[in-house]
C-alpha cells in the first residue's frame, strides 16, 4: 500500500481556524486554502476507497463524492454556523444483501472511524431483536472477539432504558435487546491521523468491522427460519 498518501497538519489547523471563525466572509477569503486542505482529504478518501474495494463492494464512485459538503444545512437546527469544523465522508456497501456503512470523521483531537446502522427501520429493527432473543451467543462472540474489543471496545448506540415491546425484561439478552442503533467506533489520535501509517490503519479498522457487518447483513436477508427474504 502507498504509504506517501497522508493527512497533513494543515489540514487539521484549518479546521480550528474555521471552528474560530464560522462565518461567510472569512471563509471566502480563505477559500484557497480550504481548497487545498479539501483535496488532501479527497485524496486520502479516494485511496481508502480503492483499499476498501478490495475486500468490500461499494457503491461510491469517488475518493471525492464520498466526502461530505463542509456546508451544513442550518434550516432546522438551533445552531445556524454555517460550515461543518470537522472533514467527513462515508462509503455505501452495494447492495440490498450487503448492510452498514463505514463513516470517517477527522477533527483535531477528535478523529474517528465508525460503521453500522444509525437509524434502523422498525422491522430490521425488529428482525434483529428476533435474531438476539433466538440466538443471543453467535453475536455476542463477535462482540467478545479479540479483534472487535482490541479496536471497538464494545458495541455502541442509543438504547432503550426499559424493554423492547414484546420482550420479557428478563430476558438473559436483555442488553443486546435494548438498543436501538448498532455503531462501532474506532477512535484515533491527532499523531496517529498525521502518521504515514495511518491510511493502512484506517483500512485495517475497517477491515475489522466486517464480521459485524456479515453478521448483521445475513440476519437482515433471512427470516428467523434462515430462508431469504430477498
Amino acid at each position: 500500500m502507498k504509504n506517501d498518501i497522508t493527512i497533513p497538519q494543515s489540514s487539521l489547523d484549518f479546521l480550528v481556524q474555521l471552528k474560530e471563525n464560522n462565518n461567510k466572509p472569512w471563509f471566502e477569503a480563505n477559500k484557497p486554502q480550504y481548497l487545498i486542505e479539501l483535496n488532501h482529504i479527497e485524496t486520502f478518501a479516494g485511496a481508502l476507497l480503492k483499499e476498501l474495494s478490495k475486500t468490500d463492494v461499494l457503491e461510491n464512485a469517488s475518493g471525492k463524492k464520498s466526502v461530505y459538503r463542509i456546508y451544513r444545512d442550518i434550516r432546522f437546527s438551533k445552531d445556524k454556523t454555517p460550515f461543518k469544523t470537522f472533514w467527513g465522508g462515508s462509503y455505501t456497501r452495494a447492495t440490498a444483501a450487503r448492510r452498514g456503512g463505514y463513516y470517517f470523521h477527522l477533527e483535531k483531537g477528535n478523529s474517528f472511524f465508525a460503521g453500522g446502522f444509525w437509524g434502523p427501520n422498525a422491522a430490521d429493527l425488529k428482525r434483529i431483536r428476533s435474531e438476539f432473543a433466538h440466538d443471543p451467543e453467535t453475536f455476542q462472540k463477535i462482540l467478545n472477539s479479540k479483534s472487535f474489543v482490541t479496536n471497538f471496545g464494545t458495541l455502541q448506540g442509543e438504547q432503550l432504558k426499559t424493554k423492547p415491546k414484546g420482550f420479557d425484561v428478563d430476558h438473559p439478552a436483555i442488553d443486546l435487546l435494548r438498543f436501538k442503533q448498532f455503531l462501532v467506533i474506532k477512535r484515533f489520535t491527532d499523531e496517529e491521523v498525521l502518521s504515514p501509517l495511518f491510511l493502512e490503519q484506517a483500512l485495517d479498522a475497517f477491515k475489522n468491522m466486517r464480521p459485524f457487518f456479515d453478521y448483521m447483513s445475513e440476519v437482515l436477508t433471512t427470516d428467523v427460519n434462515g430462508a431469504s427474504v430477498l
